[in-house]
């Protein structure tokens, strides 16, 4: 599970059944708001984005992610280092648009 919410409507993903409405909402709403501070500061140049890392191993989960740490941080560098061509308003993974 990560920042997209693609999931929640794909019955064949294998994170279909999980309905854990506090993080589906606070997800939603992080979505909107990357959006949203985007196209306020558009035209300042600053980009704004959202990362989904995936569901990584870490102390919060008690290492049960399928992705390193390593895996996650190569789309927030990815982000991090955009030029002033890159992408703003979007969620990513791995480098690639989500839907949410």
């Amino acid at each position: 599970m990560g920042g997209s919410l693609g999931w929640l409507s794909d019955p064949e993903n294998k994170f279909y059944g999980v309905n854990f409405v506090g993080y589906n909402s606070s997800k939603t709403a992080l979505n909107a708001v990357t959006l949203a501070f985007a196209k306020e500061i558009a035209a300042t140049g600053i980009k704004v984005n959202a990362a989904d890392p995936g569901y990584t191993a870490t102390d919060f989960n008690g290492h049960s992610g399928y992705r390193t740490v390593e895996q996650a941080a190569q789309g927030i560098v990815w982000l991090a280092t955009l030029d002033a061509n890159g992408p703003t308003g979007g969620v990513y993974f791995d480098g690639e648009t989500v839907p949410w």
